[in-house]
């Protein structure tokens, strides 16, 4: 099975949506960082990080990993240490898709050959299950479209929101 890593920017994003929960339910095994549940989703209800845990595998590095992901952030500033986290557990999975909704970790994905995806991805794979929740997905999509801290690109929403019409 196919893994995401996800860093807490999409998480994020898919929580805003209200789709967190029907994100994990796609066909994936799912792995995140310890770091990013532990410091980076504070504001996530009991609820939301027990579902979570229940679906996703919760990846701690070790000190050799902790030291690859310092020298992601010395090479790409930009990142933070917790991105950085992310990266090196995508690149500890071979074939691994790193879910973002950071430019520059999608740069710096793409950079180091690993698949790199964001939240309307998620949304177009969900809309490929049998019996796709549509009403949510239109919901999630005018929600990001109308929020001013969701960086998507309009075009693109919109193009997902003709989609879930028909």
């Amino acid at each position: 099975m196919q893994i995401i890593v996800s860093d807490s920017s999409a998480l994020i994003d898919l929580r805003k949506g209200g789709i967190l929960e029907l994100f994990l339910k796609l066909p994936f095994e799912f792995v995140i960082p310890d770091a990013l549940i532990e410091s980076e989703l504070l504001s996530f209800t009991k609820k939301e990080l027990a579902a979570l845990r229940k679906h996703m595998k919760v990846a701690t590095l070790d000190g050799t990993g902790v030291e690859q992901a310092r020298a992601i952030v010395a090479e790409t500033p930009a990142l933070s240490l917790l991105d950085g986290f992310a990266m090196v557990v995508a690149t500890q999975h071979p074939g691994a898709i790193l879910l973002t909704g950071d430019k520059r970790m999608r740069q710096r994905a793409e950079s180091s050959r690993i698949e790199c995806h964001g939240v309307l991805w998620i949304v177009e794979e969900l809309l490929k299950l049998p019996n796709p929740e549509i009403k949510m997905l239109r919901v999630a999509l005018h929600s990001w479209s109308e929020d001013p801290y969701v960086r998507l690109p309009a075009s693109e929403i919109e193009r997902l929101i003709e989609l879930t019409k028909n």
